[in-house]
Protein backbone atom coordinates (compact mmCIF):
# COMPACT_ATOMS: atom_id res chain seq x y z
CA UNK A 1 0.00 0.00 0.00
CA UNK A 2 1.14 3.55 -0.77
CA UNK A 3 0.73 6.41 1.69
CA UNK A 4 -1.19 9.54 0.73
CA UNK A 5 1.94 11.58 -0.05
CA UNK A 6 3.25 8.88 -2.41
CA UNK A 7 -0.10 8.58 -4.14
CA UNK A 8 -0.25 12.35 -4.63
CA UNK A 9 3.25 12.39 -6.09
CA UNK A 10 2.42 9.53 -8.47
CA UNK A 11 -0.66 11.45 -9.59
CA UNK A 12 1.40 14.59 -10.19
CA UNK A 13 3.92 12.66 -12.29
CA UNK A 14 1.06 11.11 -14.26
CA UNK A 15 -0.31 14.62 -14.93
CA UNK A 16 3.10 15.72 -16.16
CA UNK A 17 3.38 12.75 -18.50
CA UNK A 18 -0.14 13.39 -19.79
CA UNK A 19 0.70 17.06 -20.40
CA UNK A 20 3.84 16.08 -22.31
CA UNK A 21 2.11 13.37 -24.34
CA UNK A 22 -0.58 15.85 -25.40
CA UNK A 23 2.10 18.13 -26.88
CA UNK A 24 3.17 15.55 -29.46
CA UNK A 25 6.78 15.18 -30.58
CA UNK A 26 9.09 17.15 -28.29
CA UNK A 27 12.43 18.95 -28.26
CA UNK A 28 13.75 19.88 -24.82
CA UNK A 29 16.35 22.50 -23.99
CA UNK A 30 18.43 20.27 -21.72
CA UNK A 31 21.14 21.43 -19.32
CA UNK A 32 21.36 18.52 -16.89
CA UNK A 33 20.01 20.56 -13.98
CA UNK A 34 17.22 19.01 -11.94
CA UNK A 35 14.38 20.79 -13.80
CA UNK A 36 15.39 19.73 -17.30
CA UNK A 37 16.43 16.30 -15.98
CA UNK A 38 12.93 15.63 -14.63
CA UNK A 39 11.44 16.74 -17.94
CA UNK A 40 13.88 14.61 -19.93
CA UNK A 41 13.00 11.42 -18.05
CA UNK A 42 9.26 12.16 -17.97
CA UNK A 43 9.18 13.03 -21.68
CA UNK A 44 11.11 9.87 -22.56
CA UNK A 45 8.48 7.91 -20.64
CA UNK A 46 5.54 9.88 -22.06
CA UNK A 47 6.26 9.87 -25.80
CA UNK A 48 9.11 7.40 -26.26
CA UNK A 49 12.58 7.83 -27.76
CA UNK A 50 11.40 8.29 -31.34
CA UNK A 51 9.27 11.32 -30.49
CA UNK A 52 11.62 13.07 -28.10
CA UNK A 53 14.99 14.80 -28.32
CA UNK A 54 16.97 16.52 -25.55
CA UNK A 55 19.33 19.19 -26.87
CA UNK A 56 22.35 20.67 -25.07
CA UNK A 57 23.65 24.07 -26.17
CA UNK A 58 27.43 24.11 -25.69
CA UNK A 59 29.55 27.22 -25.18
CA UNK A 60 32.19 28.54 -22.78
CA UNK A 61 29.41 29.74 -20.44
CA UNK A 62 28.17 26.17 -19.80
CA UNK A 63 29.88 24.59 -16.76
CA UNK A 64 31.80 21.44 -17.63
CA UNK A 65 30.71 19.73 -14.40
CA UNK A 66 27.08 20.20 -15.42
CA UNK A 67 27.85 18.92 -18.92
CA UNK A 68 29.25 15.70 -17.45
CA UNK A 69 26.18 15.37 -15.23
CA UNK A 70 23.87 15.87 -18.22
CA UNK A 71 25.64 13.21 -20.27
CA UNK A 72 25.65 10.72 -17.39
CA UNK A 73 21.92 11.09 -16.84
CA UNK A 74 21.17 10.76 -20.55
CA UNK A 75 23.12 7.49 -20.71
CA UNK A 76 21.51 6.15 -17.54
CA UNK A 77 17.94 6.83 -18.69
CA UNK A 78 18.42 6.21 -22.42
CA UNK A 79 17.53 9.77 -23.36
CA UNK A 80 17.98 10.71 -27.04
CA UNK A 81 20.54 13.51 -27.03
CA UNK A 82 21.94 16.11 -29.41
CA UNK A 83 24.67 18.67 -28.67
CA UNK A 84 24.91 21.86 -30.70
CA UNK A 85 27.24 24.87 -30.43
CA UNK A 86 25.76 28.19 -29.41
CA UNK A 87 27.50 31.45 -30.20
CA UNK A 88 26.28 33.95 -27.63
CA UNK A 89 29.91 34.95 -26.99
CA UNK A 90 30.02 36.34 -30.53
CA UNK A 91 27.19 38.77 -29.71
CA UNK A 92 28.50 42.15 -28.44
CA UNK A 93 25.18 42.74 -26.64
CA UNK A 94 25.77 39.59 -24.60
CA UNK A 95 29.40 40.45 -23.96
CA UNK A 96 28.40 43.89 -22.63
CA UNK A 97 26.79 42.06 -19.70
CA UNK A 98 23.84 44.31 -18.96
CA UNK A 99 20.91 43.09 -16.89
CA UNK A 100 19.43 41.88 -20.22
CA UNK A 101 22.36 39.50 -20.86
CA UNK A 102 20.22 36.42 -20.30
CA UNK A 103 17.78 37.58 -22.99
CA UNK A 104 20.51 37.58 -25.63
CA UNK A 105 21.84 34.22 -24.46
CA UNK A 106 18.44 32.54 -24.55
CA UNK A 107 17.57 34.20 -27.86
CA UNK A 108 20.60 32.48 -29.37
CA UNK A 109 19.80 29.15 -27.72
CA UNK A 110 16.12 29.06 -28.62
CA UNK A 111 16.69 30.25 -32.18
CA UNK A 112 19.00 27.29 -32.72
CA UNK A 113 16.71 24.83 -30.96
CA UNK A 114 13.70 26.11 -32.90
CA UNK A 115 15.59 25.30 -36.08
CA UNK A 116 16.30 21.78 -34.81
CA UNK A 117 12.62 21.29 -33.95
CA UNK A 118 11.36 22.64 -37.27
CA UNK A 119 13.83 20.65 -39.36
CA UNK A 120 13.02 17.46 -37.46
CA UNK A 121 9.26 17.89 -37.68
CA UNK A 122 8.75 18.18 -33.94
CA UNK A 123 5.55 19.65 -32.56
CA UNK A 124 6.73 21.51 -29.45
CA UNK A 125 9.82 23.08 -27.94
CA UNK A 126 9.93 22.89 -24.12
CA UNK A 127 12.10 24.06 -21.23
CA UNK A 128 12.52 23.37 -17.51
CA UNK A 129 11.18 26.66 -16.16
CA UNK A 130 9.22 26.05 -12.96
CA UNK A 131 6.71 28.22 -11.11
CA UNK A 132 9.37 29.50 -8.67
CA UNK A 133 11.34 30.94 -11.60
CA UNK A 134 8.40 33.08 -12.69
CA UNK A 135 8.81 35.41 -9.71
CA UNK A 136 12.48 36.18 -10.40
CA UNK A 137 14.42 38.48 -12.74
CA UNK A 138 14.78 36.19 -15.76
CA UNK A 139 14.93 38.05 -19.10
CA UNK A 140 15.52 34.70 -20.77
CA UNK A 141 11.88 33.81 -20.18
CA UNK A 142 10.91 36.58 -22.59
CA UNK A 143 13.22 35.15 -25.24
CA UNK A 144 11.62 31.74 -24.77
CA UNK A 145 8.11 33.18 -25.03
CA UNK A 146 8.98 35.00 -28.25
CA UNK A 147 10.03 31.68 -29.82
CA UNK A 148 7.01 29.72 -28.67
CA UNK A 149 8.77 27.68 -25.99
CA UNK A 150 6.45 25.99 -23.51
CA UNK A 151 7.20 25.32 -19.84
CA UNK A 152 5.25 22.24 -18.69
CA UNK A 153 6.46 22.41 -15.08
CA UNK A 154 5.36 26.03 -14.69
CA UNK A 155 2.09 25.32 -16.51
CA UNK A 156 1.28 22.69 -13.88
CA UNK A 157 2.25 25.04 -11.06
CA UNK A 158 5.26 22.98 -9.97
CA UNK A 159 7.64 24.89 -7.71
CA UNK A 160 11.31 24.03 -7.21
CA UNK A 161 10.62 21.84 -4.20
CA UNK A 162 8.01 19.90 -6.24
CA UNK A 163 10.57 19.29 -8.97
CA UNK A 164 13.12 17.98 -6.48
CA UNK A 165 10.53 15.67 -4.92
CA UNK A 166 9.67 14.30 -8.35
CA UNK A 167 13.36 13.85 -9.15
CA UNK A 168 13.79 11.71 -6.03
CA UNK A 169 10.78 9.60 -6.98
CA UNK A 170 12.24 9.07 -10.47
CA UNK A 171 15.60 8.08 -9.01
CA UNK A 172 17.55 10.98 -10.49
CA UNK A 173 21.04 11.53 -9.05
CA UNK A 174 20.62 15.30 -9.50
CA UNK A 175 17.58 15.49 -7.18
CA UNK A 176 19.44 17.40 -4.47
CA UNK A 177 22.24 18.90 -6.56
CA UNK A 178 22.56 22.67 -6.06
CA UNK A 179 21.51 24.82 -9.01
CA UNK A 180 24.33 25.74 -11.39
CA UNK A 181 23.28 28.43 -13.87
CA UNK A 182 25.59 29.59 -16.66
CA UNK A 183 29.00 30.87 -15.66
CA UNK A 184 28.24 34.36 -16.99
CA UNK A 185 25.68 34.78 -14.21
CA UNK A 186 28.62 35.09 -11.79
CA UNK A 187 30.14 38.13 -13.53
CA UNK A 188 29.23 41.56 -12.16
CA UNK A 189 26.73 43.35 -14.40
CA UNK A 190 28.54 45.89 -16.55
CA UNK A 191 31.82 43.97 -16.46
CA UNK A 192 32.37 42.45 -19.89
CA UNK A 193 32.00 38.72 -20.41
CA UNK A 194 35.23 37.09 -21.62
CA UNK A 195 36.30 33.43 -21.90
CA UNK A 196 39.07 34.16 -19.39
CA UNK A 197 36.67 35.46 -16.76
CA UNK A 198 34.41 32.45 -17.26
CA UNK A 199 37.43 30.17 -16.88
CA UNK A 200 38.43 31.91 -13.62
CA UNK A 201 34.96 31.37 -12.17
CA UNK A 202 34.74 27.74 -13.27
CA UNK A 203 38.19 26.78 -11.97
CA UNK A 204 37.60 28.67 -8.71
CA UNK A 205 34.31 26.91 -8.02
CA UNK A 206 35.79 23.53 -8.99
CA UNK A 207 38.66 24.03 -6.53
CA UNK A 208 36.29 24.90 -3.68
CA UNK A 209 34.05 21.92 -4.50
CA UNK A 210 37.09 19.66 -4.38
CA UNK A 211 37.66 20.65 -0.73
CA UNK A 212 34.30 19.16 0.23
CA UNK A 213 31.81 22.04 -0.13
CA UNK A 214 28.57 20.45 -1.31
CA UNK A 215 25.88 23.12 -0.88
CA UNK A 216 25.14 26.26 -2.86
CA UNK A 217 28.27 27.99 -4.13
CA UNK A 218 29.03 31.01 -6.29
CA UNK A 219 32.32 32.69 -7.15
CA UNK A 220 31.17 36.21 -8.05
CA UNK A 221 33.56 37.92 -10.45
CA UNK A 222 33.99 41.61 -9.54
CA UNK A 223 36.96 42.26 -11.80
CA UNK A 224 40.07 42.23 -9.62
CA UNK A 225 38.06 40.75 -6.72
CA UNK A 226 36.52 37.30 -6.33
CA UNK A 227 33.62 37.29 -3.88
CA UNK A 228 32.71 33.85 -2.61
CA UNK A 229 29.21 32.87 -1.51
CA UNK A 230 28.44 29.55 0.16
CA UNK A 231 25.55 28.41 2.32
CA UNK A 232 25.67 29.82 5.85
CA UNK A 233 26.25 26.30 7.22
CA UNK A 234 29.50 26.03 5.24
CA UNK A 235 31.01 29.44 5.99
CA UNK A 236 33.25 28.05 8.73
CA UNK A 237 34.47 25.28 6.47
CA UNK A 238 35.54 27.85 3.89
CA UNK A 239 37.27 29.93 6.55
CA UNK A 240 39.22 26.84 7.59
CA UNK A 241 40.75 26.52 4.08
CA UNK A 242 41.23 30.26 3.54
CA UNK A 243 45.01 30.04 3.80
CA UNK A 244 45.08 27.72 0.78
CA UNK A 245 42.18 29.28 -1.06
CA UNK A 246 43.56 32.81 -1.41
CA UNK A 247 46.86 31.80 -3.08
CA UNK A 248 44.99 29.61 -5.57
CA UNK A 249 42.64 32.43 -6.53
CA UNK A 250 45.58 34.77 -6.90
CA UNK A 251 47.13 32.27 -9.31
CA UNK A 252 43.88 32.44 -11.28
CA UNK A 253 44.44 36.20 -11.68
CA UNK A 254 42.40 37.76 -8.87
CA UNK A 255 44.08 40.40 -6.72
CA UNK A 256 41.61 40.16 -3.86
CA UNK A 257 39.36 37.44 -2.45
CA UNK A 258 36.39 38.05 -0.15
CA UNK A 259 34.01 35.72 1.65
CA UNK A 260 30.48 37.08 1.80
CA UNK A 261 29.45 36.78 5.49
CA UNK A 262 25.77 36.76 4.52
CA UNK A 263 26.21 33.49 2.67
CA UNK A 264 24.75 32.43 -0.67
CA UNK A 265 21.59 34.13 -1.95
CA UNK A 266 19.80 33.83 -5.26
CA UNK A 267 20.28 36.77 -7.59
CA UNK A 268 23.26 38.08 -5.65
CA UNK A 269 24.45 40.27 -8.54
CA UNK A 270 21.14 41.77 -9.50
CA UNK A 271 21.44 44.97 -7.48
CA UNK A 272 25.09 45.47 -8.38
CA UNK A 273 26.49 47.16 -11.49
CA UNK A 274 29.73 48.81 -12.42
CA UNK A 275 29.78 52.33 -13.79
Amino acid sequence: MFDSVTLLLMADLDLLRERLAAMGRLVLGYSGGVDSAVLAVAARQAVGPDAFLAVIGRSASYPEAQHVQALDLARRFDIPLLEIPTRELADPRYLANTTERCFYCKSELWTRLRAVADEGGYDALIDGTNATDLGEHRPGLRAAEERGVRSPLAELGWRKEDVRTAARALGLPSADTPASPCLSSRVLYGLGITPERLRQVELGEAWIRATGITGDLRVRHHGSTARIEVSSAELEQVRSIWGRLVPFFQELGFEFVELDPRGYRRGGLLALTVG
